[in-house]
């Protein structure tokens, strides 16, 4: 029985501000400020409880090693380094696991498994470091090679972000789906982060019908606005397309191509007279989990940012009053991710499969969840001042943090 599983990225303990992300506006304003890896990563928890309970499957994912030893050395530190390069190598940036992998279910591939590839992040230097221990880890989470098939990141120069720059439409789970791949040309004063080419790698290698594969530009205005990937305007589940009616550079021409191969499309938008590009981007509207629930109705999981934005609040009170396909609006607390540029659905990787196949470690119930939160109450940093990236006393207790998180659930080989 094929469901969607929300696999989210438990927030590490190095899980500070640095300032590393060019582009993401959030990043770039909170730089230096102080953060607070366990109240961050019980947000995480809290927002993975209220799924589980809404949809009674959900999955996670564990930190990354970090401060990653590796680069450092190949960093060659002295004190000409600057900070920024230092503070690359201590990011908990693979918390938003919509950037680990593309994934396209097995109804949509060739061979009938579901396909990962890991994401390879090249444009920034503290998430390029990412892909081979996330590789890793989903070799275990998805090791079942009757079920899943787990590629490598695509080769540089071909930047590719994950499902961020992805979106699926179906009918159902267990038909054929079709996928829409997005992709940046230019974004003026920021990078645009997935290249076309690395889109159309993964469609290859994963086996799409091309005529239900579907590629189309980000509008490079949205871009230059903060809106380095796709899921920061436009998210879809099921039949429906809800987006800002700036997410693409050609707007109709975008709706057009998707109709044409997936004539069922629903979309829903949002009209700059409602909601300014600018303010979409600040609340994160878009980068929310759009869900079905058991019922079958649609509900979507924003950031408690959006309540507290007029235009934003004022739109989903219309939107709700009608009759359209999304009922529910529920607010969620992430505010230590949202600082630093990530909202729910930044921090959620989906996987089409059944839960059978998956190994169960990676799977949440109430009691792990009790567990993962004992660990973090216990071993996670309360506070990291930026001062503190670097120091060994710091770098020991992120490293015994994480080790006693693998310990709890039997996961010592990611170690």
């Amino acid at each position: 029985m094929l469901t969607e599983i929300n696999f989210d990225g438990i927030v590490g303990p190095s899980h500070n501000y640095a300032g590393l992300s060019l582009g993401n506006i959030a990043s770039a304003n909170n730089a230096g400020d102080p953060s607070f890896p366990r109240a961050a990563a019980l947000q995480g928890m809290a927002k993975m409880r209220g799924n589980l309970a809404r949809l009674g499957v959900q999955g996670f994912l564990l930190p990354l090693p970090r401060p990653n030893h590796g680069l450092l050395d190949a960093l060659a530190l002295d004190e000409t380094t600057p900070p920024q390069l230092r503070a690359a190598a201590w990011s908990a940036s693979s918390m938003w696991t919509a950037n680990a992998a593309t994934v396209s279910p097995a109804p949509d591939t060739a061979d009938g498994r579901c396909h990962l590839t890991a994401a390879n992040l090249v444009t920034m230097l503290h998430r390029a470091q990412e892909w081979p221990d996330t590789k890793r880890q989903l070799e275990v989470a998805f090791g079942d090679t009757r079920h899943f098939a787990i590629h490598d990141a695509v080769p540089p120069t071909f930047g590719d972000e994950g499902a961020a720059n992805h979106m699926r439409l179906c009918e159902s789970h267990e038909t054929p789906g079709v996928e829409v791949f997005v992709y940046g040309k230019t974004g003026g004063r920021f990078p645009a982060r997935q290249h076309e080419q690395a889109s159309r790698i993964v469609a290859r290698r994963h086996g799409l019908d091309p005529a239900r594969t579907v590629f189309i530009e980000q509008n490079p205005d949205a871009i230059a606005a903060g809106a380095f990937h796709n899921d920061v305007v436009a998210v879809a589940n099921g039949r429906v397309l809800f987006t800002h009616d700036e997410a693409f550079a050609d707007q109709q021409g975008a709706y057009d191509a998707i109709r044409a191969a997936f004539p069922a499309l629903e979309v829903v938008e949002v009209p700059s007279s409602a909601v300014t590009l600018q303010e979409a981007i600040r609340t994160y509207l878009f980068n929310a989990q759009l869900l079905t629930l058991p019922s079958g109705e649609m509900a979507l999981i924003v950031p408690e940012e959006c309540r507290e934005s007029p235009s934003v609040w004022g739109w989903v009170e219309t939107m709700l009053a009608g009759n359209g396909p999304i009922r529910q609006v529920i607010p969620v607390d992430v505010r230590q991710s949202m600082a630093n540029g990530g909202g729910p659905a930044c921090l959620r990787l989906r996987v089409v499969c059944d839960p059978a196949t998956v190994d169960p470690r990676f799977l949440l119930d109430e009691a792990k969840a009790d567990l993962i939160e004992s660990v973090i109450a216990r071993t996670w940093p309360e506070q990291i001042d930026p001062s503190d990236i670097g120091s060994d006393s710091l770098a020991a207790s992120v490293i015994a943090a994480r080790l006693a998180l693998l310990d709890a659930l039997d996961l010592a080989q990611l170690g």
